[in-house]
């Protein structure tokens, strides 16, 4: 399920059910804080139908959507919106019914308000020989159990529409003059007066989810093989040095090197129009082996945890296009690998403001393994709310860190012997140190976030540790854990994997 502003829960699409990956829960809608600048007063279900897209920032396909509505001086705001796919089988409707309408209502109380009302509205194209009348009959005991399902939790619905082939149909209104049977054509997109407000707001509607997800999921090109065959040379050639202890800190600092470089080359290729295009350009940047390097390179959680720190200012969106790429590259039976670009492509979009893109690729990273912490933490921290910069600033800290480190070795006098930790020649560490032991408070087995990222209240560094800036990403001191697959095996082994979480 995902929803958006008020609407929280951990709830999973069928969309699954029709081929696609499933969607993960989001909070804010990024759309919601303009609109109430610019308000425009909706009164038929027209100006309902219309008005879906815009609600939600993308045009929903094959969808259940439930829009919360609150009394505000005896007029109804939209709050809270939930978005389900519409289940395949017909057994499933009831139980679909009820936790869209559970996850938004739980969740609207969750944030202190709780809805008076609600709009349904059910989208779906005809399939081959059906007419879009046909899907409104056929969609329309899903109306009636949702609308069963909100008015258990004493939740009316006023209305429900269903959307298909270019028309819509009141489940509510049997009046023929305002709902005729045959239904009625919806306006041509962005003619409307909402659509003319949220244009001069600067909310944006971004097509449909599924040309969205088409930017990050993997090749079917004839490329395949080729890609395919370069991440199983370079998998044989990087397993046996990640396992090697002494080789790799090595791997860890060609990855990063060569991460670099590619993202310079994207951010200076020349600017094109159009996401395909653009997609198609990136493409033709990386070759087989570089991304067969990187994709493998970032399987280890410091390396990929160092290039997550490319989230903003010039550095953002050449990543971004970098970590769409990747994940484009991820082919064949390198799709899991797939979870470490995506999740990067997620939170540099979520760390820009593009929460509905970091959603998806969060979502599609959890599809790929559900057990990716990375994703995790950050698809929690979505899911409630938060400021993404309370992440920004942790790891800003490290870098900022890091790099006064290496300068310190560099200024140190080579005859100066440094005690090792540990020894009896160093001091004991105080409450207040900040130097080495910075990295203490991580992410524990549990994927909690840190409480300066749980919107404790707490800014980050407060507590009683004295100012110790507690870390987003999971990483140890001691060696990366290593999935190494069938790379353990013979050399005749075909292919060579591994992952890290």
């Amino acid at each position: 399920m995902t929803n958006h502003s008020e609407a929280t829960g951990f709830s999973e699409s069928d969309d699954a059910g029709r081929g696609e990956q499933p969607l993960a829960p989001g909070t804010t809608d990024p759309n919601e804080a303009a609109l109430p600048e610019h308000q425009v007063t909706l009164r038929t279900p027209a100006e309902l139908a219309d008005a879906l897209p815009y609600l939600l920032g993308y045009r929903p396909e094959d969808s259940i959507v439930l829009a919360a509505l609150h009394d505000r001086a005896g007029r109804g705001r939209f709050g809270g919106r939930a978005r389900l796919g519409i289940p395949a089988s017909t057994d499933d409707w009831d139980s679909a019914a009820a936790q869209l309408a559970h996850g938004l209502v739980t969740g609207s109380e969750r944030r202190g308000v709780r809805p008076e009302q609600m709009v349904a509205f059910l989208c779906q194209e005809p399939a081959k020989g059906e007419t879009g009348r046909q899907v409104m009959e056929r969609l329309r005991p899903l109306a009636q159990k949702m609308r069963v399902a909100c008015g258990n939790l004493d939740v009316p619905v006023i209305e429900a529409l269903c959307i298909s082939d270019g028309r819509f149909w009141s489940y509510c209104c049997d009046r023929a003059e305002c709902c005729p049977p045959e239904g009625r054509p919806m306006g041509l997109p962005g003619t409307s007066v909402l659509a003319a407000a949220a244009t001069y707001a600067g909310v944006q509607v971004r097509g449909t989810l599924r040309e969205l997800r088409s930017r990050l999921l993997p090749w079917e090109t004839a490329g395949v093989p080729e890609q395919e065959a370069a991440l199983d040379t370079v998998g044989m050639e990087l397993v046996t040095r990640i396992l090697d202890d002494t080789k790799r800190a090595g791997v860890a600092v060609e990855t990063l090197e060569l991460a670099e470089r590619l993202r310079c080359r994207f951010a200076e290729a020349s600017p094109v129009s159009g996401t395909l295009t653009a997609d198609l350009r990136d493409d033709g940047l990386l070759s087989h082996d570089e991304a067969a390097r990187l994709i493998l390179g970032l399987q280890d959680r410091a390396t990929r945890d160092r290039a997550a720190e490319w989230m903003e200012g010039d550095e953002a969106a050449p990543a971004l296009r970098l970590w769409r790429a990747l994940a484009r590259r991820c082919v064949g039976p390198y799709s899991e690998h797939a979870a470490a670009p995506l999740t990067l492509a997620g939170w540099v979009a979520w760390s820009t403001g593009d929460e509905l893109e970091a959603r998806e690729a969060l979502a599609m990273a959890l599809g790929v393994d559900r057990d990716y912490l990375f994703a995790r933490l950050l698809h929690q921290a979505c899911n409630e709310g938060l400021d993404p910069e309370s992440i920004r600033r942790c790891l800003r800290t490290e870098r900022v860190s890091r790099e006064e480190e290496v300068t310190g070795r560099l200024d140190q006098p080579e005859d100066v012997e440094v005690p090792a930790r540990g020894t009896g020649s160093e001091p004991a560490p105080t409450s207040g140190e900040d130097g080495g032991r910075r990295f203490r408070e991580t992410v524990g087995a549990a994927g909690s976030l840190p409480r300066s990222a749980r919107g404790t209240g707490r800014s980050p560094g407060s507590g009683a540790r004295g100012g110790r800036v507690p870390r987003v990403l999971a990483r140890r001191r001691e060696a990366v854990p290593v999935q190494c697959g069938r790379a353990a095996r013979c050399r005749g082994a075909r292919k060579g994997r591994l992952r890290v979480r």
